[in-house]
């Protein structure tokens, strides 16, 4: 009894649930098929529609332009590139130049230094020199005398090889290796002479009076003095032992004292030359 009392409610429960689906999808059906009701569920899908439409146009015509218009192209790279270039290049130029001037500068005050200046003496050979014969030649300059026993042959030998050295450079300029005696009472031209030629033919030795000699040492600043004479007459001249270098302006360039070698003097007059052709455009 009782359960079919249950299976009744059951059945019941079951019809009306069905009904009241039916009756909401009736409800339903005739709003949507409401002539009002469809144009505005058509303008609502045409909106949503649209606007995505919309979003996915800006965003490839966003995209193209980026791709056609971008920070950099190899025509914009190239163009800054050739403009860096030649604002580095001017810039490399400005300062070259500015360094030269510099350079000629430096060098026109260490041609100032009270070392060297005019002299008018004579060569080996008897003809009158003076200091204006060895413009534009580069000049190294000892000082000694021709019976010197060891010191001046020592130093006459470490300077032509200097020279020579130099000379052999296609590179550098050539230079002029004198000789100048402290001792005119005993180095006459002809004694000069046979004393150069047994170093290198391309020493020239000068000499002069006493006073011509007293003086262009004294520009110089090289100190001389003569020693007591002995039984034989023969003496010893004290003096400085210095090497001179002068540029072809006849300006004083450096000197290389006992102590160098004669590597060392090549190395430091083929710098000198090198900067004085660089400065001079040579």
């Amino acid at each position: 009894m009782l359960g079919l009392q249950f299976g009744r409610s059951m059945l019941r429960r079951t019809t009306v649930f069905y009904l009241r689906q039916f009756s909401c999808s009736r409800c339903i059906s005739k709003e949507l098929s409401s002539p009002s009701n469809r144009m505005l569920m058509r303008a609502k899908v045409s909106h949503k529609v649209s606007w995505s439409v919309i979003r996915r146009t800006l965003a490839s015509q966003s995209k193209k332009s980026q791709e056609r218009k971008g920070p950099v192209t190899w025509k914009s790279l190239l163009i800054t590139l050739g403009l860096g270039g030649v604002l580095l290049a001017g810039f490399k130029f400005a300062q070259k130049q500015k360094e030269l001037e510099l350079e000629k500068e430096r060098n026109r005050s260490l041609g100032k230094a009270a070392i060297g200046g005019p002299f008018s003496l004579v060569d080996h050979d008897g003809n009158p020199k003076s200091n204006e014969d060895y413009l534009g030649k580069w000049v190294l300059l000892y000082f000694g005398f021709t019976h010197c026993p060891d010191i001046c042959p020592d130093e006459l030998e470490k300077m032509i090889a200097a020279v020579k050295k130099v000379n052999a450079s296609p590179n550098l300029m050539e230079v002029v290796p004198l000789f100048i005696t402290i001792d005119p009472e005993r180095d006459t031209p002809a004694v000069i002479k046979d004393y150069v030629n047994e170093f290198f033919e391309g020493l020239i030795g000068l000499t002069g009076t006493t006073k011509q000699v007293n003086e262009v040492a004294k520009s110089f600043r090289v100190y001389h003095s003569q020693g007591p004479k002995d039984d034989d007459n023969d003496y010893i001249v004290d003096h400085t032992i210095i090497m001179y270098l002068m540029s072809p302006e006849g300006d004083f360039m450096d000197y290389y004292g006992q102590n160098k070698t004669d590597e060392e003097i090549a190395g430091g007059i083929a710098s000198h030359i090198r900067k004085y052709k660089k400065l001079n455009g040579l």
